[in-house]
């Protein structure tokens, strides 16, 4: 039988995972399937099980998430709201284990999972402050209870290391039961203050069944901190070989001190690394700035960043930042947009320019008209769009996430068992081997760098890339990017600059004249925003044009556009078009076509009333850098295949210039569609590169679709990655950045796994037999928290890597 169940609480792919593994857990149930839009869970059962055992199941499992009858009021189950963390995107913490997916936090604090200290998340510019004092927060709180930890932990070691001199002066002064009393107050503010939240994510890992590094560090420091209590207390409990030759029991408050100091020495030192990983989204912070020149009634007016309205005129004066997305009205200048762009040539611009907010002025002032504002400029896009991207998961962190489940009860199994081995099999004392040996296999097998592994080098690869022009929507795109073997490109914006020019109007009717000609196609061109229809206009007005008034316009996408004028039906597009109004195409407009399409041009023809009486040639010139990215993608192995709506003739003539061997033209968006589908079956991995609306269906079903930033909106809103140069060597360097980052993750993971692989045995004391060795649980705490440190020191290196040929 099959229920379907309300479920209250979810917010993300991470919840969805969550309540669908804790509902199949239940006895009874043979699927369970959770819809995150719907809010629903489906569950099939082989006989009717009661909701209360839902209910049950999901509050033992932390009370996040509440399953209730379709229908019935919420109020009775939902769960206490301070437990409830907030969905995607309205919080300003994350955890960096992405423990519930993207999810987002209100409060600073521990993960609700896995313990690990929440992460502050710079959503938009107005939280910089806040997030940066979050994290300093946490970093000055970490640090304060390190010294603490430090200083009641350096008399307690130098105590129990005193043992070791053959004249002991400390019990000349008392004896040694006297010292462990000392050793066990000393340890009690490093146990109970500087280090309990370690015990208390323990504790929430075992009951939530998360199990993860502080189950393992809670477990090897509590049973050493307890056993040394009660040996204190209860000497005579225990048998001879566990006592030393005063009679007092071997305590170890100084390798439960010192394994937490160290433990803390480490999310220290996590901390401070953690910090730079955000260096990149930091950068990006500064460059906003927080006043700005307006123009009111002729007077410069200094106002803060937050006042200015869309269509506001500003004044930028030399060397400021440039404070919104705008287009220039007056006066011009060279601007260095290498903060966002990557690229470090100044790029000079005028009047009609559009300038982005966070870009430097050279060293004229101008005039410009605020046309995006607030969260909606390009520099605030970028910063949420990396943010949203560096807390995405890759594919590739399945296969940790998976070792990480088996991981910390295998480890555990095997502290067991290394408990059992020693106190059978090892020297005398043969139990006190065996419990420091157990001790400091649960100490050395940290998960946490296996964990970390992927998040961080997604993090500093992400922000690496917005430095240079390269955003990336989702960690799954960096790590499909490299797989890519088959790029598909549109021509127009994206293999040209898409700033076509109209290079000249004929007539193929004795009863018209050029600027007749003219006038039709500006008329029918002013209703459409085509790149191709905005240079005719363009042209037009230079000429003086007047706008003749237009009645049922209509775009018809990848062919052209129709509308009636002065009583005519008039017509103005491609061959397709053409066929689309029933006009017949006689060899001499084809023939007058062909010598111009040869060239590269495009060629849109007019007709009247079924009619070709005129027509128009566009020019739109190669990007400098299309034959150079090319050549370096096809070097990587990648096969550039251009598809275009334009005709067979322009298109051969640009694939020629670019040496490309594969290109269709003709192309409208259900064919670059199909296109896609027919290369993804025969096994490829299809990225789509395009600029315009046409391309957005292609774009989303490709592996990875890829916008100009240049494009219209749709189009980025479809894309995995946007260039925000427009410029197709932004997609080299989203290939190297992808084969960087990959490359990184792996070492990560190999680094993780190997660690544990080596120093598992060696805790466990397989060494000893052979060469008398044997890891100090103190040791082990070391090299655990190092292990954290080195795979965050790993990703670091990203930031260095060079991405551009």
């Amino acid at each position: 039988m099959q229920h379907t169940y309300h479920i209250h609480g979810m917010s993300c792919n991470g919840c969805r995972n969550h309540v669908e593994e804790t509902l199949l857990k239940v006895t009874g149930v043979s699927k369970a399937m959770v819809n995150l839009e719907k809010a629903e869970a489906t569950i099939e059962m082989k006989q009717h099980i009661p909701l209360a055992k839902f209910q049950k199941s999901l509050k033992d499992d932390g009370g996040r998430y509440s399953i209730h009858n379709q229908g019935e009021q919420q109020h009775h189950l939902e769960p206490k709201k301070e437990k409830q963390p907030q969905g995607k995107s309205t919080g300003t913490f994350y955890c960096p284990m992405q423990c519930e997916g993207d999810k987002t936090y209100d409060k600073q604090g521990d993960c609700p999972v896995c313990g690990m200290d929440l992460v502050p998340l710079q959503v938009d510019l107005s939280a910089e402050d806040s997030s940066a004092n979050g994290q300093e927060s946490t970093y000055k709180l970490l640090l304060k209870k390190f010294w603490v930890a430090s200083v009641f932990t350096l008399p307690v070691f130098l105590i129990a290391m005193s043992d070791m001199l053959a004249n002991n002066s400390l019990y000349s002064i008392m004896k040694q039961q006297y010292w462990n009393w000392v050793q066990f107050v000393l340890s009690i503010p490093v146990v109970f203050y500087a280090a309990w939240m370690f015990f208390e994510r323990a504790y929430r890992s075992i009951k939530t069944w998360h199990l993860n590094m502080f189950t393992l560090i809670g477990i090897g420091a509590g049973v050493a901190w307890c056993f040394s209590v009660f040996g204190l207390v209860f000497p005579d409990f225990f048998p001879q070989q566990f006592k030393t030759e005063s009679g007092a029991v071997h305590v170890y408050f100084e390798a439960t001190t010192v394994i937490l100091t160290l433990v803390l020495l480490g999310q220290l030192l996590e901390a401070r690394a953690h910090n730079k990983t955000n260096s990149a989204v930091k950068e990006l912070l500064k460059l906003a700035p927080n006043k700005a020149v307006k123009m009111v009634d002729g007077e410069e007016v200094e106002v803060g960043i937050d006042s200015i309205a869309l269509h506001d005129i500003l004044k930028v004066k030399p060397g400021d930042k440039i404070p919104v997305d705008g287009t220039i009205t007056e006066g011009e200048s060279s601007i260095d947009e290498s903060m966002i762009t990557g690229e470090p040539i100044p790029v000079i611009k005028k009047m009609g320019d559009k300038v982005s907010s966070g870009t430097i002025n050279g060293n004229q002032s101008f005039l410009i008209k605020a046309e995006k504002v607030g969260s909606d400029t390009l520099l605030s896009q970028i910063i949420h769009m990396v943010n949203e991207a560096s807390r995405s998961r890759a594919p590739i962190q399945n296969l940790a996430d998976k070792v990480s489940g088996y991981f910390v009860p295998t480890v555990v199994a095997i502290s067991v068992l290394t408990f059992i081995f020693w106190a059978i099999w090892g020297p005398e004392p043969a139990y006190v081997y065996a419990l420091v040996n157990a001790i400091a296999v649960l100490i050395i097998a940290c998960p946490c760098a296996l964990g970390l592994a992927t998040p961080m080098s997604v993090m500093v690869g992400v922000g690496k890339g917005a430095q240079n022009g390269v955003l990336i929507k989702n960690a799954e795109a960096l790590e499909k990017m490299n797989t890519v073997n088959t790029l598909i490109v549109d021509k127009t914006g994206t293999m040209t600059e898409g700033k076509p020019t109209v290079e000249k109007v004929g007539v193929l009717d004795s009863g018209f004249t050029e600027r007749d000609i003219l006038q039709y196609i500006v008329s029918l061109n002013a209703h459409s925003e085509h790149p191709l229809a905005e240079a005719t206009v363009k042209y037009g007005k230079v000429h003086n044009v007047k706008i003749l008034k237009s009645f049922h316009f209509k775009a018809i996408t990848g062919k052209g556009v129709e509308a009636s004028i002065s009583n005519n039906h008039v017509a103005l597009g491609n061959s397709k078009m053409m066929s689309y109004a029933q006009v017949e195409m006689t060899i001499n407009v084809i023939e007058a076509a062909k010598t111009f399409q040869k060239q590269g041009k495009t060629v849109s023809f007019l007709a009247l009333d079924k009619k070709v009486v005129g027509y128009v040639v566009i020019g739109d010139k190669l990007k400098d850098t299309s034959a150079k990215a090319v050549k370096a993608l096809q070097s990587k192995g990648i096969d550039v295949i251009m598809l275009t709506g334009d005709n067979h003739n322009t298109a051969q003539a640009v694939a020629s210039e670019l040496n490309l061997t594969h290109f269709k033209a003709g192309m409208l968006p259900e064919d670059k569609l199909k296109a896609v589908e027919k290369l993804q079956a025969k096994g490829k991995v299809v990225a789509m590169a395009g600029d315009g609306i046409n391309d957005a269906p292609a774009l989303a079903k490709s592996d990875v679709g890829i916008a100009m930033g240049t494009g219209t909106d749709v189009a980025i809103e479809s894309a995995m990655i946007t260039l925000i140069k427009g410029d197709l060597q932004g997609l080299v360097k989203a290939k190297y950045l992808s084969e960087a980052v990959m490359k990184n993750i792996k070492q990560n993971l190999f680094f993780a796994l190997i660690y544990n692989a080596i120093g598992v045995p060696i805790a466990a004391g397989v060494l000893f037999p052979f060469f008398g060795i044997l890891l100090s649980p103190m040791i082990a705490a070391l090299a655990m928290s190092f292990s954290s440190v080195s795979v965050i020191t790993n990703a670091l290196r990203l930031r260095t890597i060079k991405i551009s040929t």
